[in-house]
């Protein structure tokens, strides 16, 4: 919320609207992964150019690494979700919100605990192989978590 006036930005507005719509469409994009990649690419052709380097380097990571989760979109960002429609883990682009970094973040089913504290979201400016290797085992955890 903006500190200025207790109400929402503009930017936090347009988010609520576009997760509206994206709730009418979820059943379909839950149960179709052509229907979800659709909208996940609508909504990478609509970010900066940076922003759409590490949208589409990370759903090429993460489509490879956990074939199982369906994209769609979350907030009118990228987003992955088991197969009973539960985000494991997302992308929000530095654009969005007028921040100097993107995120590349995980919800609670993805289950990645680590002892009494750990990430569940990370500042991502540059994707080098290192940071490839990171998400994609992070990925993995991820999915091997629900599936126990």
């Amino acid at each position: 919320m903006s500190p200025k006036n207790d109400t929402f930005s503009a930017e936090e507005k347009a988010a609520m609207k576009e997760r509206a719509k994206e709730l009418k469409a979820e059943a379909r994009m839950n149960k179709d992964r052509a229907e979800g990649e659709k909208a996940v690419f609508a909504a990478i052709a609509q970010m900066q150019e940076h922003d759409q380097f590490l949208a589409k380097r990370l759903h090429e990571i993460i489509t490879t690494s956990a074939p199982e989760l369906l994209p769609k979109t979350w907030y009118g960002m990228p987003a992955y979700a088991n197969k009973d429609g539960k985000v494991i883990c997302f992308f929000q682009a530095a654009s969005k919100f007028n921040v100097r970094y993107a995120t590349f973040g995980f919800q609670h089913d993805a289950n990645i605990d680590e002892g009494n504290m750990w990430a569940a979201s990370f500042a991502l400016k540059e994707l080098t192989p290192a940071e490839e290797e990171k998400i994609a085992a992070l990925v993995k955890k991820a999915v091997r978590s629900f599936q126990v």
